[in-house]
């Protein structure tokens, strides 16, 4: 596929493959079960500059786009570090593409060069206990004191905290049965997580989960953290403009996410289904192996032509809603679907933790469930592509 994409794109994609292929599968499967952050890949990330493929030039990043950043993060997970491409979404994604479009020339100068870097990170708080995929029923306050906003609520799933640096918060300044529109009345805040940690304003506790343990995800307390108003990102009550450019960019990093794994779980199959003698001959022989395996291929690409699609969308500021939300359906249930089928192409030896099937298993499945549930993804193609009426 290198073919389709520009010389900038390319480059990204050789540095990245160079890079994934000193942290093979071994080294991902282990650091799952340590439940460890991948430092070492991060560092070599970082030194490369391909965590600041997006931070503009001026700020000590590669000045690119979100093409570059979907390509890089697909190329990680394509290697083997499925679960690593939270790396991409957290800080790269929600951090370095936010601030340079929606921050401060003070919140750039302070933090850009530092995400270009590798030395800060950031995370996202969104979901809450009561406001997964329905953001507009989020709880989480803020309140104006003086110079400064007070924040208290509740948020859950929030992926990479143990790290970050930065939060990126998302409250209401205006209450929900008062906001009118009900899009209206939101506020993007940057946290300093140390800083509020070591007030004793804001707690987290890991949240015990099935997979992608290289970051942790906890639920989050925020008891009066005292925020400057210097650290609203945008605009005072008119923040949801600024999320939608939080959210697109994790729904196309989901999207190459899910297409690396594709391509992760189909280079293992086929390679056991090459190596796997039974009755005399490979079982990739067998129509019953190399069909589905030949299919999954298929979508696999079809995914990854939709994922560099939505992205150029963005990166040229052109409406990407419904091209966002196909690549991330598309993305994540190709990469399921791949892990399962390599799962099945294993047979009995998937379950065996000598081979990564178990474990790409694990990480392909939340896809389908987050950032965006497919079903809300589903809803949002036949009322607002197809015209369909709503059932919400």
């Amino acid at each position: 596929m290198d073919f389709t994409l520009p010389d900038t794109a390319q480059a990204v994609q050789e540095g990245v493959r160079a890079i994934g292929a000193r942290y093979d599968h071994a080294y991902w499967s282990r650091l799952e079960e340590e439940h460890r952050f991948p430092w070492e890949a991060w560092r070599d990330l970082a030194d490369g500059g391909w965590l600041g493929l997006t931070v503009p030039e001026e700020y000590g990043g590669g000045g690119q786009g979100m093409l570059e950043l979907a390509v890089a993060c697909e190329t990680l997970a394509a290697s083997g570090g499925t679960g690593g491409i939270f790396l991409y979404i957290l800080t790269p994604g929600f951090g370095a593409t936010t601030l340079t479009r929606h921050g401060t020339e003070e919140q750039k100068r302070a933090l850009l060069p530092g995400l270009a870097a590798g030395d800060v990170q950031f995370c996202l708080g969104l979901t809450e206990p009561d406001a997964g995929s329905d953001a507009l029923s989020i709880r989480t306050r803020a309140v104006r004191d003086g110079d400064d906003f007070v924040l208290d609520g509740q948020k859950i799933w929030i992926s990479g905290l143990e790290n970050a640096d930065w939060m990126i918060a998302v409250t209401r300044t205006v209450p929900a049965g008062d906001a009118k529109p009900r899009t209206s009345g939101f506020t993007l805040f940057l946290i300093d997580v140390k800083q509020a940690a070591e007030a004793g304003t804001l707690r987290w506790t890991p949240i015990p989960k099935m997979g992608s343990n290289v970051v942790t995800s906890s639920q989050v307390f925020l008891d009066g953290v005292r925020v400057p108003a210097a650290n609203v990102i945008g605009e005072v009550d008119h923040g949801f403009a600024v999320l939608w450019d939080v959210l697109n960019p994790e729904r196309i990093l989901a999207a190459a996410g899910g297409v690396g794994t594709a391509d992760a779980a189909l280079d293992v199959a086929v390679r056991y289904a090459n190596e796997r003698v039974v009755f005399g001959r490979p079982i990739g022989a067998n129509q019953a192996i190399q069909f589905p395996l030949a299919q999954i291929k298929a979508k696999a690409e079809l995914g990854r032509l939709m994922t560099y699609k939505a992205a150029w969308l963005f990166d040229n500021d052109l409406p990407c809603h419904a091209e966002t939300n196909i690549a991330k359906l598309t993305g994540a249930q190709v990469g399921w679907e791949a892990a399962e089928r390599a799962f099945q192409t294993f047979g009995g030896m998937a379950y065996s933790k000598e081979y990564p099937v178990e474990r790409l298993f694990r990480d392909a499945r939340i896809a389908r469930n987050i950032p965006v549930a497919e079903e809300l993804v589903l809803a949002h193609i036949g009322t607002q592509v197809l015209g369909l009426p709503r059932s919400y």
